[in-house]
């Protein structure tokens, strides 16, 4: 456990942001961590309100994130901060990343990792380099449930892995509310924002993720087919693609917001020679498992199942079975495995292993790489093109 909290600098998420106050929840959560400092607006009137209103101090709120490094650098190592989250739109991760590192920062940093691979494959080096710790927040591989079925895979409780099927649907943009006053859609759909690819960088790099987590098999091959249904929109905000992986198994990936009606219906299936399982998101609790020679079973997350379910599953579920747990929960997994292997490698102790099972950088080019690989595919005249990282 940690010794002492350990400090947070958060890079945007100010007042106006709705991801930031999801990261202060998860990073409170398990009370290893404090808010000590921030640059949480571009906008100079904007950062010091949203400071002011986390009471934060005025000499610790800052309005950049060059001076917020460069300041907290300085300060003695029992006060400057000893991470920083980075809750900024996509085209505006890598430059703070970057120069957090080379001040000798540990980075919690917002998927996609960055706005190209060769920005992600940059903060490899320099992680390589430093040796220090990153956090890339894929929520979804921090419920208990998803832990379980992944633990289930990896011990071989189902045979050899031959299907996937993963999707993620959402109907929020089934308008054009980027020219309707919506800022979340307006940069998410903007190329110059949020990069090559809108619907499928925003959410199909989770089910991507997802499915690699839980089946342990990256993928290999796609045949993506991206489209751009909302008349005026410049990204895609649907797709399918069919996928190869490792292990001669194959999958279906589709994600959509255009799904008018559909809240956040991450799903994922995943079949093998003597059964399969079904998780998903919105009813994130539970996990249903298949068997080619008996009947199906439902498992529940809960952390007074120890001796049904593994570590994995028991160590990221906060309370007994039957008290709903969810997507805070899931992201303050996230912070909570992150924080207590820092803290280890700060007090020169050995972590445990289900402390550092969470989302890295290579998670992040592996994330960057799909994006690239998808839109290269949806262009190829060619029905499967390799999945290149």
């Amino acid at each position: 456990m940690a010794h002492r909290k350990l400090r947070m600098g958060m890079i945007g998420g100010g007042k106006d942001a709705f991801i930031g106050a999801i990261h202060r929840i998860a990073a409170n959560m398990d009370g290893q961590i404090e808010l000590v400092c921030g640059a949480l607006s571009v906008h100079k009137e904007l950062a010091i309100e949203s400071g002011h209103i986390l009471f934060l101090p005025k000499d610790r709120t800052y309005t950049n994130y060059e001076d917020m490094i460069k300041a907290e650098s300085k300060l003695p190592a029992d006060k400057r901060m000893d991470f920083v989250t980075i809750v900024t739109p996509n085209f505006a991760h890598f430059a703070p990343a970057m120069l957090a590192l080379e001040n000798g920062f540990n980075v919690v940093i917002e998927k996609p990792i960055t706005f190209t691979l060769d920005e992600a494959r940059q903060l490899k080096k320099k992680l390589d380099e430093t040796g220090l710790m990153l956090l890339l927040t894929h929520t979804y591989s921090g419920y208990p449930m998803v832990k379980e079925a992944r633990e289930l895979v990896k011990k071989g409780a189902f045979g050899k892995i031959r299907k996937i099927y993963v999707e993620y649907t959402q109907g929020w943009l089934s308008k054009l509310s980027e020219r309707e006053g919506n800022a979340q859609a307006a940069w998410r759909t903007d190329p110059a924002k949020s990069g090559k690819s809108g619907c499928m960088g925003d959410i199909g790099t989770h089910a991507a993720h997802l499915a690699e987590y839980i089946s342990g098999l990256k993928i290999t091959q796609m045949c993506a087919s991206l489209n751009t249904v909302v008349e005026g929109r410049m990204l895609d905000d649907d797709g399918a693609i069919l996928l190869r992986f490792e292990d001669k198994a194959t999958g279906v990936l589709t994600a959509s917001q255009i799904a008018a009606g559909e809240e956040n219906a991450l799903k994922i299936r995943v079949y093998g020679e003597n059964g399969g399982l079904e998780w998903a998101q919105q009813e994130p609790n539970t996990l249903t498992l298949r068997w080619l020679d008996k009947p199906a079973q439902t498992l529940r997350a809960g952390n007074n199942y120890g001796d049904r379910e593994s570590i994995y599953a028991t160590h990221n579920a906060r309370t007994p079975g039957g008290h709903p747990e969810g997507y805070l929960e899931a992201f303050g997994n996230l912070y909570r495995n992150f924080a207590l292997a820092l803290s280890a490698k700060l007090n020169n102790e050995q972590p445990k292993p289900e402390w550092l099972d969470f989302p890295g950088i290579n998670d992040g080019i592996r994330g960057m790489a799909f994006i690239e690989n998808v839109v290269n595919s949806n262009h190829s005249d060619q029905k499967w093109t390799d999945y290149v990282i």
